[in-house]
């Protein structure tokens, strides 16, 4: 075993790597995730070969988790995507967490431990718990089973974190010194645990596709902690592959947002109600279409952009737009998809979903490639998306959104906006291109509206 097991690990690390460089890009997302996974099963089997005891334990685990990660993972929706992966994200820092807690029980308070081992599962026991309770919170709001808007102490906000903070690592010291009473651990779990949900609950619904990503990166840094104390390099390996990526995403989704991670911390924006028609100088007419308007207009475009949102995710639209897709290229149609990076409510949200329909990858175009064209295309079609399209993030310095990358569909020949309502979006602000003299609006629920739009074209 002392020469099976490694070669195992470094086995399973080598799929790891290669798994994730496939997930660079759609074609290869699918496969790659398959080598990771077997890598991962390699690597659980291996550490189950070092087991000499707790069988029944460890089944029974296996067993539980089991019967509640593959039904979970198979029934859910794409619109709950980011919700079940923050959730799944979450377990990760809660085992962390317990794993820290159990080892101090094990060792009798750590005593005669190395120090490496003591801070490494102190460390692990702060971030895995703020990113289980965390991870909690953002699943809630992304649930909405809590408001989407911040939520927080006002200014007292930051004083009362650095407050847990240091409250938290006091209790690591004392828990570290040896020969601490099992309280000291319990309270380092339970105020890390307060932090993880105040740092969060401040953190409006736009923010959220950043906060699942640093979350993830958090578990990904505590689980590699915590294989540095248990001298398991199989968790040091995956963890800080988890945690390097993860924070790599992290920074490339705040610069997509053009904010930086410690503003998000410090207290987001998003989910506030802005009541439509407020007075805010912007021309309120809006012009509505039909399904048959908008068929004939694209119909007789040489170009259409489609922009997905999470309107498309909600109505489950992507086969119905694929479907449509298909009659405009028949009928000499250029048909693209514009993606921008923070689109849904998770990294790659919208790239997911038009995959699931069979749409192109050729088709997918990222923000920064097709962003020039739009000033070239007769037809852009907006399904469901609102803050990525929203130019007063280039013309309003007033807006919260002020300086944000967006996609550049105002500047399109015409603009057909599907959507429910004239609601705000996720950001919870007002979307001038809703009115704007080049926009109509198709009001009904998206894949409804789309089905529309297809029979007409069949029938021209």
């Amino acid at each position: 075993m002392d020469v099976l097991v490694p070669i195992l690990y470094i086995l399973a690390f080598g799929l790891f790597i290669y798994g994730l460089m496939g997930l660079t890009g759609p074609k290869t997302a699918v496969r790659g995730n398959k080598i990771a996974a077997v890598g991962m099963t390699i690597a659980v089997v291996a550490t189950l070969l070092t087991v000499t005891h707790n069988w029944i334990l460890i089944i029974v685990g296996l067993v539980v988790g089991t019967a509640l990660g593959v039904p979970s993972a198979q029934k859910v929706q794409m619109t709950a995507i980011p919700q079940m992966v923050a959730l799944f994200n979450g377990v990760g820092g809660g085992a962390v967490a317990l794993i820290a807690w159990s080892e101090f029980r094990t060792t009798d308070s750590f005593s005669g431990e190395p120090a490496y081992v003591i801070v490494a599962s102190l460390f692990a026991a702060i971030i895995g718990s703020v990113s289980f309770w965390g991870s909690i919170v953002a699943y809630g709001k992304l649930q909405e089973i809590l408001p989407g808007r911040p939520i927080g102490l006002g200014r007292a906000q930051q004083f009362v974190n650095v407050a847990l903070l240091a409250g938290a690592i006091a209790c690591a010291v004392v828990a570290g010194l040896g020969g601490a009473a099992e309280i000291w651990i319990i309270g380092l779990l339970v105020v890390a645990a307060v932090l993880g949900v105040l740092v969060v609950l401040p953190i409006g619904g736009a923010d959220m596709p950043v906060v699942i990503s640093l979350l993830n990166a958090l578990t990904g840094l505590s689980a590699a902690a915590a294989g540095l104390a248990l001298d398991n390099t199989a968790m040091i390996v995956a963890g800080m592959i988890v945690g390097a990526s993860g924070s790599i995403l992290t920074n490339q989704m705040a610069v997509a947002m053009n904010r930086t991670i410690p503003a998000i911390v410090a207290g987001g924006f998003g989910g506030t109600t802005l009541v439509p028609g407020a007075d805010d100088g912007v021309d309120r007419t809006v012009k509505s279409t039909s399904a048959a308007d908008a068929a004939v207009q694209m119909a007789y475009a040489s170009s259409v952009i489609v922009v997905p949102g999470y309107g498309l995710a909600v109505a489950q639209a992507q086969h119905t737009v694929k479907d449509m897709a298909k009659l405009l290229e028949a009928k000499g149609v250029e048909v693209k998809y514009a993606i921008h990076p923070v689109a849904g409510r998770m990294p790659g949200h919208m790239n997911v979903l038009l995959a699931e329909a069979d749409v192109p990858y050729d088709a997918l175009k990222e923000m920064d490639d097709i962003n020039d064209e739009f000033s070239r295309t007769d037809v852009t079609l907006v399904i469901g998306a609102n803050d990525v399209t929203n130019p007063a993030a280039r013309t309003d310095p007033s807006s919260p959104i002020y300086g944000m990358p967006i996609l550049n569909v105002d500047q399109s020949h015409s603009v057909i906006v599907l959507k429910r309502s004239m609601g705000s979006g996720f950001a919870g602000i007002e979307n001038p291109l809703f009115y704007a003299d080049n926009t109509s609006m198709l009001f009904g629920d998206a894949k409804k509206s789309v089905a529309e739009v297809t029979e007409e074209l069949k029938a021209l």
